[in-house]
């Protein structure tokens, strides 16, 4: 089992160090400094058979060509949703499927896919076995199919006792027995999780809440775009849009508008784009649309 990722994300501390231990296995983490190009040849040298890292490590690996990776079963991603078309290159380039897993460092990950019980496109997976996870909207459980703030119950044997000497921070997080994670999802027929986005991350439209997440996963399809983050801007005092800031080619908005017309409802359609050389991220690799946001804001007057 080889991690790229650091000690300091729970990630790696579980799922790359002490569940490989705890069945006997072999955990290879990549020292400090080790850079993205050299992982392949790691994975390759040690017959490293799963591979775990932030989609963003999956995306950065697939802009060389990659050696035979014979020894390789599947992968393993967590720390935001991996988006269909990543995981559609991964698989054209390596022969494997990726797996992905949610969690936060208050529980780590409990709900996954897995080789035995794969979760099917755009769902982050299924609650773990012994896992009792709930859909919360102001107090009572989601009908089917309706987005809902992730929770937990307090009874998890991984969930935290609570925040250090921050008492009021943590029964702040508590729906009755249920730890709400801030993240917003919905319940798929057979069970499974989709994963709308960060509940402060969520865009209004028109009194309409709108994904982030399926927003960009929409618009990476178009050909000019090789990464994309959406987030609502405040564009004057009293008017806000959908904007998408996006790496790749620049397109002309006009296109890109018509692509987003004819694979998005029209009010979650962007209505401001934005080139970018890159988009921001966090030290595991995360998105940072607040970044964007805030700093589109100031630098146009709207702070």
């Amino acid at each position: 089992m080889m991690h790229a990722g650091a000690f300091n994300w729970t990630f790696t501390l579980g799922t790359g160090l002490l569940d490989p231990w705890t069945i006997g296995a072999t955990a290879l983490i990549p020292a400090p400094g080790t850079g993205v190009a050299a992982l392949p040849l790691l994975m390759k040298r040690h017959d490293a058979s799963i591979f775990a890292a932030a989609p963003g490590i999956y995306r950065q690996l697939l802009k060389s060509p990659l050696p035979a990776l014979p020894k390789l079963r599947h992968g393993l991603a967590a720390g935001e949703k991996m988006p269909e078309t990543l995981r559609q290159s991964w698989r054209e380039a390596t022969g494997t499927e990726v797996h992905e897993a949610f969690g936060m460092s208050e529980c780590s990950t409990f709900i996954s896919g897995s080789p035995a019980h794969p979760a099917p496109p755009h769902a982050i997976g299924y609650p773990q076995e012994g896992r009792r996870v709930s859909l919360r909207l102001d107090g009572p459980v989601c009908p089917a199919e309706a987005p809902g703030v992730i929770a937990v119950h307090r009874d998890d044997p991984g969930l935290m006792l609570g925040y250090l000497d921050a008492p009021e921070e943590t029964a702040a997080r508590f729906d009755g027995d249920w730890f709400l994670t801030g993240d917003m999802g919905r319940l798929a027929p057979d069970g499974a999780i989709l994963y709308d986005g960060r509940n402060d991350d969520m865009m209004n439209a028109g009194g309409f809440r709108v994904s982030p997440l399926e927003v960009e996963a929409a618009m990476q399809t178009h050909p000019a775009i090789a990464e994309a983050a959406a987030c609502e801007l405040r564009v004057k005092a009293d008017a806000s849009v959908i904007a998408l800031f996006y790496t790749g080619m620049p397109a002309a908005d006009a296109a890109l508008a018509d692509h987003a017309a004819a694979h998005l409802a029209r009010y979650k359609a962007p209505r401001l784009f934005v080139h970018v050389g890159a988009l921001p991220r966090g030290a595991n690799n995360k998105l940072l649309r607040r970044k964007l946001r805030t700093e589109w804001e100031a630098d146009h007057g709207q702070t």
